[in-house]
């Protein structure tokens, strides 16, 4: 077991990957993977091209026509997903479905983010701790559901999360490779979502707060890390858009004014749909609690609770100042574990943790921060929230482990609790599945509890999916189906997988359609009211549910 111990993460990895490609063939499309095939589309044309005719394909206006397509996100993913089409499905025919083929990047990155996790944790804590924040973050089923799209929330988590692990490195091993490594990362993260402009202030409070530790040598080489990054990131960033390639500034800034300025959605929260400021505070405290298992947020509050003691008395020791009683005995934890050495290294660890995290959460202290896509909006914390639960188990384990003498109850014990604090995640994520946007806790009664207490049902449009068997029964030859929130992109992509007929065919016009579907929001009920006017009848065909909440419906005008 100890030559498997290095490999278990990737082994993890490989394995979540394998679980996720298996179930994407019942999971709907929402509505930006639309978009992002369209935009993958175009930019793999223009590959085609630079490799035919090089000089043509660098000219500005064959540039601007093939990438001003979803020009307000960079570029990286959507490349990535043209490349898994065109080398897993295309030409090596591993995977026959196209849309799969995109959705694969997703899936590898949610794998690259588990590999991470174990890596960092087991240098931490040890293979227990690795291990735990594997299943932690792995079985979020928010985090299950936004795998196995082909979009940026699992990619850019991921890349922030290896982003850190390589910044980590660099500072406490000293190596150039991992400086190299956490600048390309930056790079890489630059190109996949604006989260990134987040992170160069987390790195400079941390290098601040390892000052205050007195920790110089570490400090002295995370400015130089940090510079590298600022530096060689946008180099990176510039190099791999084309669109910018030409009015460079302006283009830039139209991008960052995109974000800065975003638009805002409708969102239900407590029974209240929000489509402007001010918005709560407590959106994203409220939606952790009511989508992330209980019992990773208790291991995560333990480990968050630990780390922050052993912090403080760091601190107030090198200010020789008396420690508080109640935080020596929070420090004592890791003294008394095994394997886990309380050291610079360990406390820098542990601060970049808490740090990371709570720069995620940041722009939700604000009130006048849009809120349009749910807890995919902090999802960049999820893995230092699982990190933080794996310390936790750790501990948990170690305290277990120091009242029990016999091996034998050592090891039964450890098994029990392994099972008891795995098991919860694990059947709500399987349970979760093909619905992930629907899903809530017990914590809050399930998505039946949810809905009395006015949290969102769906949105994106991804449950056309479960009822595709409706739609192909009773669709007449040629029929047109409305198709309310889901993009014309994603329901093509259906019927390119073979999942919708392929003589069905996808409008947003309700008058024109013979099938409509409605997807449930509040502010949405004036669409389905207008589909009773012209269809002439209040009941539904079929209906989607989720643990006995509808989500879903589709309506099918009467025969005259």
């Amino acid at each position: 077991m100890s030559r498997l111990e290095p490999y278990l993460g990737v082994l993890l990895a490989l394995s979540y990957v394998g679980w996720l490609l298996a179930t994407m063939s019942s999971l709907g499309y929402a509505r930006d993977e639309g978009f992002y095939f369209y935009a993958a589309e175009h930019y793999a044309k223009w590959f085609e091209m630079l490799w035919a005719t090089p000089a043509r394909a660098l000219d500005r206006a064959v540039l601007d026509y093939h990438w001003s397509v979803n020009h307000e996100h960079p570029p990286l993913m959507k490349v990535l997903f043209a490349l898994a089409h065109a080398v897993l499905h295309e030409r090596l025919g591993w995977i026959a479905s196209p849309g799969t083929a995109y959705r694969a990047v997703g899936a590898l990155m949610a794998g690259v983010a588990l590999a991470t996790q174990y890596a960092w944790a087991r240098r931490v804590a040890g293979p227990i701790a690795g291990v735990a924040a594997v299943f932690a973050l792995g079985l979020m089923p928010r985090v299950f559901y936004h795998a196995h799209l082909a979009c940026f929330d699992v990619p850019v988590m991921s890349l922030w999360l290896l982003t850190t692990f390589a910044y980590s490195r660099a500072i406490h091993d000293g190596r150039k490779r991992w400086l190299w490594g956490a600048a390309l990362a930056y790079g890489a993260l630059l190109c996949t979502k604006h989260n990134a402009w987040l992170l160069p202030p987390v790195l400079v409070v941390h290098l601040l707060l390892l000052l205050v530790l007195g920790n110089r040598g570490p400090a002295k080489r995370a400015a130089r890390v940090l510079a590298c990054m600022l530096l060689l990131g946008p180099l990176v960033f510039y190099a791999s858009w084309p669109w910018i390639w030409h009015d460079t500034w302006q283009r830039v800034r139209e991008y960052v004014a995109f974000h800065t300025g975003h638009e805002y959605y409708n969102m239900e929260f407590l029974g209240q749909t929000y489509h402007r400021p001010p918005m709560p505070l407590s959106y994203a405290p409220v939606m952790t609690l009511a989508t992330v298992p209980s019992i990773v947020l208790l291991l995560f509050g333990l480990g968050a609770l630990g780390s922050g003691c052993m912090l403080v008395t760091a601190w107030l020791g090198r200010q020789k100042w008396e420690v508080p009683r109640i935080l020596g005995w929070c420090s004592r934890f890791p003294a008394k574990s095994e394997g886990v050495e309380l050291s610079a290294t360990t406390l820098g660890t542990l601060l970049l943790w808490l740090l990371a995290l709570l720069a995620s959460y940041a722009p939700w202290l604000s009130s006048n921060t849009p809120i349009f896509g749910g807890t995919k909006h902090w999802i960049t914390a999820y893995p230092f929230m699982a990190l933080l639960a794996g310390l936790g188990f750790r501990w948990t384990i170690d305290a277990i482990h120091r009242s029990l003498s016999a091996p034998r109850m050592r090891t039964l014990s450890t098994t029990v609790v392994a099972a008891v604090t795995l098991a919860p995640p694990l059947v709500m994520t399987l349970a979760s599945h093909p619905f992930g946007l629907s899903f809530y806790t017990p914590l809050v009664g399930g998505a039946p509890g949810a809905a009395t207490l006015g949290l969102n049902r769906t949105f994106w449009g991804y449950t056309t999916g479960s009822l595709e068997s409706p739609i192909n029964d009773h669709a007449p030859r040629n029929a047109a189906l409305y198709l309310h929130d889901t993009a014309l992109g994603s329901f093509e992509m259906l019927e390119r997988d073979g999942r919708i007929r392929s003589d069905i065919r996808g409008t947003l016009d309700i008058a024109s359609s013979g099938l409509a579907l409605y997807h449930h929001e509040p502010h949405m009920r004036r669409v389905e009211f207008q589909i009773w006017e012209n269809y002439g009848t209040v009941s539904p065909l079929a209906v989607a549910t989720y643990q006995g909440v509808p989500v879903a419906w589709l309506y099918q005008r009467p025969h005259r």
